[in-house]
């Protein structure tokens, strides 16, 4: 696909995901009112969506970031890792961004932000600690691709809104289950096929989350990586690199599956690879690598 065509998509996708998670929390909201005969769970499903919608776009990012205990890095603290960032993005065309460090022997990367003007590169300790030179500026080429095809906003704000809609969907379950909200009173036919429905929206949601996570996810992967790739002209660094981490056992410490999506490879390690590719966030890496040495079409 044509660059400028996902980048212009991308920035529809996201709108779209920020419209959509609105409409589905109020229209959770409004069964589970109808359900528990309370209006007051609409008009706060409401003020949620609003405010998470809000703060998805601002602060997912800043969010991710404290969850992984990302340290800042400038010229002084790390100027062979700050000139790699900066001479690509000069290369690519995109102002610096700024430029984090996980402490994790984990090798992984990722990119986050809202916009180009509001970037962040985050590498893994592990991840310095076992790449040359070269096999860096594949990954960093790889994540500042993301940065310039605008796949950043929309794989950030996924984490926050699918992680929120997946904690309402477990709050309405165990409150139908105890009957925490609006227990006392008596319930019509009405209200029972509302439960019915809120139930199974709220039992379908966590695999709702999983389809957009994987809607959001392998395609931008394989554009990454041959835009990378473009950027650095040298698709065997980023070959190499995949390589490497592919071949690391150890999953990161503070991995979760809402922020799977973001990082280079599966941060679960080999668990998560072991996990079957229909459902798997990330396309195969062995095929990953066949594309990029060019013995396989994506």
């Amino acid at each position: 696909m044509d660059i400028y065509k996902q980048q212009s998509r991308n920035i529809w996708k996201t709108w779209f995901i920020l419209t959509a998670f609105l409409v589905v929390v109020i229209g959770i909201g409004f069964v589970f009112a109808e359900a528990f005969q309370s209006p007051i769970i609409l008009y706060v499903a409401i003020a949620f969506a609003l405010v998470m919608n809000i703060t998805s776009y601002w602060y997912s990012d800043k969010i991710i970031l404290a969850h992984y205990k990302a340290q800042v890095v400038t010229h002084d603290t790390n100027p062979a890792l700050y000139n790699t960032v900066e001479n690509l993005a000069i290369t690519a065309g995109i102002p610096t961004p700024k430029i984090y460090i996980i402490p994790d022997p984990a090798p992984n990367a990722f990119a986050t932000g809202r916009n180009k003007e509001h970037s962040a590169v985050v590498v893994t300790a592990g991840l310095l600690q076992i790449l040359n030179q070269t096999e860096l500026e594949g990954v960093i080429a790889h994540e500042l691709s993301h940065v310039k095809n605008r796949d950043i906003l929309l794989s950030t704000i996924v984490v926050v809104l699918v992680g929120f809609v997946s904690l309402l969907a477990h709050f309405f379950l165990q409150a139908s289950f105890f009957g925490g909200l609006g227990g006392g009173r008596s319930r019509g036919n009405n209200n029972q096929i509302f439960i019915i429905i809120g139930l199974v929206l709220a039992i379908l949601s966590p695999i709702a989350v999983t389809l957009i996570q994987l809607a959001v996810s392998r395609h931008r992967e394989y554009l990454a990586d041959a835009s990378g790739a473009l950027l650095t002209r040298y698709p065997e660094g980023l070959a190499s690199a995949l390589e490497k981490i592919g071949a690391h056992a150890q999953p990161m410490r503070d991995a979760n599956e809402a922020t799977a999506h973001l990082f280079i490879a599966n941060p679960f390690g080999k668990v998560g690879r072991h996990i079957s590719n229909l459902f798997s966030t990330h396309p195969p890496i062995a095929k990953r690598i066949a594309i990029l040495r060019g013995q396989e079409h994506s």
